[in-house]
């Protein structure tokens, strides 16, 4: 990982209040980054996070993303962008898809447009399996994310312009806001059975540090255009369930039903997709359909073709074992944070 890369860059982070943007903004710190702006519209998470970081490379901005003037004076003199806002729990998008719209496709569009107007160095966006065969709201405006991330690079004229945009995709990350871990977590402090959907269930394994590396190190080594997604392992939703009881307490579990719009099986890439998708090293990288194979091998000579898959997902993915999910659990810090 390229980790100068990051030197003395000036960096935004769009929805930096939320679980991945604080995240990220603790890791860019511990570099010898220039400095940080916190985009967000929600001021009273602005409070908490400034309480919780004092360092002096440190902004705080006020704003929406579904307002591009904003974004525009935001980005002034700004070097990398990460992409985090976004509407994401399904039931309430699905029951208000047209605000989604708004923030996640239309945002994303507002986005690209101050990058460019500002002549921003690189965007990142920042995807979900959900945009893949999506089947709620949610997935289908991450999905327009991705599309327009990746074709804005296509039409930005590089004699005038620099910026580059590449969109990552992944799943869930392992205790993060809205995974299944800290409700889990809760209900058994509070003494109750855990809630269980579906059994048969499996997820990707990424953890909020494992993540970040994906999300550095991708940054800083794209050439644009591409949809990244990170080679990583899964597990089966019993075998998370069997770990967490042996590392707590066995409170008893409750079958509730999959959920409307609920996938059993994560998918990060679908089987439409492999045939524009090659690996190098740790990821899988997407190019656009009408991207020339002696370009893509340009860019990346060690880059090779992927062939020996029907597609990406946690269904056939390598799955870690019980005792690997409660070592891994015991190792982090989510067992012991409130």
């Amino acid at each position: 990982m390229n980790l100068e890369f990051f030197s003395g860059k000036r960096i935004l982070i769009t929805g930096g209040t939320g679980s991945l943007g604080q995240a990220l903004t603790e890791r860019l710190l511990s570099l010898d980054v220039g400095s940080i702006r916190i985009l967000s519209r929600n001021e009273s998470k602005q409070v908490e996070m400034q309480k919780k970081f004092s360092d002096g490379r440190l902004n705080y901005f006020i704003g929406d993303i579904r307002d591009l003037p904003r974004l525009i004076r935001s980005f002034e003199d700004v070097d990398i962008v990460f992409h985090t806002a976004a509407l994401k729990h399904v039931p309430v998008i699905e029951y208000n898809p047209f605000e989604a719209v708004k923030t996640n496709v239309i945002g994303t569009q507002n986005v690209i447009d101050a990058a460019i107007e500002q002549d921003v160095e690189i965007v990142v966006g920042i995807g979900t399996d959900k945009a893949v065969s999506p089947l709620n709201t949610y997935g289908a405006s991450k999905l327009l994310m991705e599309k327009l991330i990746t074709s804005a690079h296509n039409f930005v004229n590089p004699i005038r312009h620099k910026t580059k945009f590449i969109a990552l995709r992944y799943g869930n990350v392992l205790g993060s806001s809205g995974s299944v871990f800290p409700t889990w977590k809760e209900q058994i402090r509070n003494n109750q059975k855990i809630t269980i959907t579906e059994p048969t269930m499996t997820r990707f394994s990424i953890t909020m540090n494992e993540a970040l590396d994906f999300i550095l190190e991708s940054s800083s080594t794209s050439h644009g255009g591409e949809i990244l997604v990170p080679k990583i392992n899964a597990y089966g939703i019993m075998d998370l369930k069997n770990a967490i009881f042996e590392l707590l307490k066995n409170t008893g579990e409750e079958i509730t039903g999959i959920r409307p719009a609920e996938k059993i099986h994560e998918i990060l890439i679908a089987d439409n997709e492999i045939r524009y998708t090659w690996e190098l090293e740790n990821k899988f990288v997407i190019f656009n359909p009408t991207m020339p194979e002696e370009k893509i091998r340009e860019l990346y000579p060690t880059i090779k073709k992927t062939t020996d898959i029907p597609s990406y997902s946690s269904e056939f993915a390598e799955k870690l074992s019980q005792s690997n999910l409660t070592k891994m659990l015991k190792n982090s810090k989510m067992i012991n944070d409130n």
